[in-house]
């Protein structure tokens, strides 16, 4: 294998990687802060998609002008369900909250099943389109542009959650809820900006993923199994180690499904997660 191949798998790998990571830091804000595991993660990400369809296909508007509309409109519905399922389960057995996100993806699902066909759909012509080729190796514009974004948007909720008053105060409830409290913290307040951020992000994602990637009810199944992946091996609460974590799926799912072969890339993937997970059960950068 030439040098110019195992470098497009590198910079392939690592582009997807970037996309990945910026979707388990969405759902790994939400569990450092609540210890909730949003099982409807992945069709919150759907749901993007289709809205940044919606909006190219009826009024012409590309994807990434459609970014400031994905990203106001799933923080809202990330809001939202805090306020009417997850603010309702906050002290219920794990069970019982378990089954209340994992229902929503399952009504999540269903209604666009309902709503839009199993149809896959595609935005047919982008701003970004091409190639940007450098020596041997070619970067498909669509991807470059997705990696870029998703690289600053998890930047900018890594300054948020360190550098502001308000990302602190969201750190302090996600250390200790009672105390913040007492420190005079809105705790129900940060929850429900955690689930609003959390849905933001796979809110840029679905829309950067839209001006390549197809576009289907079940599109969320894949990204948010991939995603749980991604937050165990990086560990839970800790955005820094789905960054990475996410990175290292994105190569190893390309590595493999080049070398070995497509339909068992994702194999590899889970068998590296389960060597992890049995050698640092806390994941790589998790804490004891």
């Amino acid at each position: 294998m030439s040098p110019e191949i195992i470098i497009q798998l590198l910079v392939s790998g690592l582009l997807m990687g970037f996309i990945f990571s910026l979707i388990a830091v969405g759902l790994n804000l939400i569990y450092g802060v609540m210890d909730i595991v949003n099982f409807a993660h992945g069709d919150f990400l759907m749901l993007s998609m289709y809205i940044a369809f919606w909006l190219w296909y009826l009024w012409g508007v590309d994807p990434l002008f459609s970014l400031p509309v994905c990203i106001v409109l799933l923080f809202v519905i990330g809001w939202v369900t805090y306020q009417l399922i997850i603010k309702r389960i906050l002290k219920a057995p794990m069970l019982a909250q378990i089954f209340s996100t994992f229902g929503l993806m399952i009504f999540l699902r269903n209604a666009a099943l309902m709503a839009f066909t199993s149809d896959y759909r595609a935005v047919g012509e982008s701003l970004v389109t091409g190639r940007i080729g450098i020596g041997g190796v070619f970067i498909p514009t669509p991807q470059l542009v997705a990696s870029v974004g998703a690289i600053l948007t998890t930047g900018a909720i890594y300054w948020f959650i360190h550098r502001t008053e308000m990302g602190m105060a969201l750190m302090a409830t996600a250390e200790d809820a009672e105390a913040a409290s007492l420190m005079g913290i809105n705790s129900d307040r940060m929850y429900a900006l955690a689930w609003g951020l959390g849905a933001a992000c796979v809110g840029v994602a679905g829309a950067l993923l839209s001006t390549f990637y197809y576009i289907f009810p079940e599109v969320g199944y894949l990204f948010g199994l991939l995603a749980y992946v991604i937050v165990a091996l990086g560990g839970f609460g800790s955005i820094t180690g789905a960054f990475i974590a996410g990175i290292i799926v994105g190569v190893v799912e390309v590595l493999f499904g080049f070398l070995i072969a497509p339909a068992f890339k994702y194999v590899f993937v889970y068998l590296i997660y389960l060597i992890v997970v049995i050698v640092r059960p806390q994941g790589l950068l998790g804490a004891r």
